[in-house]
């Protein structure tokens, strides 16, 4: 049986297009923090992103993209190298590997280009839907809405969603913000996750969206 989704009241989709316009001012230039010239070196970022700051991949990544070229060359690369050159990102042993199974499997199933559709990136190792949103509204403008903590943490604050699974989250999204805004919608919310809206100590008084935001979660004295 087909799931029925149901729909969204229309006062919460106004207010959470309204959000958006207002994001949309504070953050003109809102974009991908991860520095890459393609879609495998987005791929690779993304993956190293896990638990890391993007500042860190951005300092690792010119020397891991300047010795691995390709998905071919990730692919035959040794792993004990690749944990070398990507240690400081954390995790690097369970990076190293996927970045290598992941860079095969495109080599033997996609002849070595990254994949377009959902359907072929979410089976790759290392990479989940946030990676796959992430490649596909950036490297192929393909609109997604990738929901990393942040964007998690500030749709469930601003009542946009009641989940914690970010599928869910995702979904609840995708029916609140036109298609063609969703990419950019989640760069605006990361930017404003760390920059205003933050995990302990949210910067209410200075946020652009402050009135039409419940602040669920947050106490009376917690801004």
């Amino acid at each position: 049986m087909r799931k029925v989704i149901k729909a969204k009241p229309k006062s919460l989709i106004k207010r959470a297009r309204q959000i958006d316009q207002a994001l949309t001012v504070v953050y003109p230039d809102a974009h991908c923090a991860l520095h890459h010239k393609n879609a495998l070196e987005l791929l690779v970022a993304t993956i190293l992103s896990a638990q890391c700051t993007d500042e860190r991949v951005n300092k690792v990544t010119p020397a891991l993209f300047g010795r691995f070229l390709d998905a071919h060359a990730f692919a035959a690369a040794d792993v004990a190298e690749l944990e070398r050159l990507i240690q400081s990102t954390g995790f690097f042993r369970n990076k190293a590997r996927n970045i290598k199974a992941c860079c095969q499997a495109i080599v033997d199933k996609h002849g070595g280009e990254v994949p377009r559709t959902m359907d072929d990136l979410v089976p790759l190792p290392g990479v989940g839907r946030k990676t796959a949103n992430v490649i596909l509204g950036n490297a192929f403008g393909i609109p997604g809405i990738p929901v990393d903590t942040h964007v998690g943490r500030l749709s469930r604050r601003m009542g946009l969603t009641v989940h914690d699974d970010p599928v869910k989250v995702e979904t609840d999204l995708m029916q609140l913000i036109p298609k063609d805004d969703w990419t950019m919608f989640g760069h605006r919310m990361i930017f404003h996750g760390r920059q205003v809206c933050q995990a302990r100590k949210p910067l209410c008084e200075s946020c652009a969206v402050a009135s039409m935001c419940p602040r669920i979660g947050l106490g009376a004295n917690d801004d």
